[in-house]
């Protein structure tokens, strides 16, 4: 959805120190979501129903649960992070339904149960004069540049060959399949991958030193309603 991706990649920057104990295990930062105090909400402007984020309990532990009922809302976490030396990440996630009219290639299915953003950082000093000028704008508009691309890593309503695409609305979007259709619907499945991996093999270079990570169960373009899981995520070193 054209106003959300445009919307996400402008999202301030905000750092957070991660303990001692995490970056000798080479882990960044690991979320068990026994509260939401390491994430802040986004709402868009232009969008008056937000998804509700909550935690939930499930098996004796805490779980991020997120429903949406035709409405879009995201949860960012607090740090922004050196994608070379933390590359991976890892999470569970269920959701309990996938949608009718969802589709990844359209404007108008571009909507998701649960998504995982990876927002990488614009650096002025790689950029050309146009984009320079563009992206100050944007800067002297929301304080802060906007990022310079992202992968979204989403479970998809409907079954496709490709595992990226391109967003129907932007070419500096790409959409990574992870899951796909109804198979596995209500069921955990964990997911790994290689942020630097994926994004060589979508734009064809390599990315930007920093990034940072959103969570988002959207349905305000397709109408419908859904409920999602995440029991962790994970971001960690080689």
């Amino acid at each position: 959805m054209k106003r959300i991706t445009c919307i996400l990649l402008f999202l301030p920057v905000v750092f957070f120190l991660s303990d001692a104990w995490a970056e000798e295990r080479g882990i960044l930062f690991h979320e068990d979501f026994a509260s939401l105090d390491n994430w802040k909400p986004f709402f868009f402007p232009t969008i008056k129903k937000h998804t509700l984020y909550s935690i939930a309990q499930e098996g004796g532990h805490h779980i991020l649960k997120a429903e949406s009922s035709a409405s879009a809302s995201a949860i960012v976490y607090k740090e922004r992070f050196n994608v070379y030396d933390h590359p991976r990440v890892k999470w569970r996630w269920k959701v309990a339904s996938v949608y009718a009219k969802g589709d990844a290639r359209t404007k108008a299915g571009d909507d998701y149960p649960l998504r995982v953003y990876v927002m990488f950082e614009y650096d002025p000093d790689k950029a050309g004069t146009y984009e320079r000028l563009r992206y100050a704008m944007a800067k002297m508009r929301y304080g802060e540049y906007p990022p310079l691309s992202s992968l979204s890593y989403v479970w998809s309503s409907k079954d496709d060959p490709e595992r990226i695409i391109e967003s129907p609305y932007t070419d500096k979007a790409k959409m990574v399949l992870l899951q796909r259709g109804g198979k596995n619907v209500g069921t955990w499945q964990d997911q790994e991958v290689n942020i630097v991996e994926d994004y060589q093999k979508a734009f064809g270079i390599k990315p930007p030193l920093r990034a940072r990570i959103a969570i988002m169960n959207d349905s305000d373009n397709t109408g419908e309603r859904s409920v999602s899981y995440m029991e962790f995520i994970e971001v960690f070193g080689r």
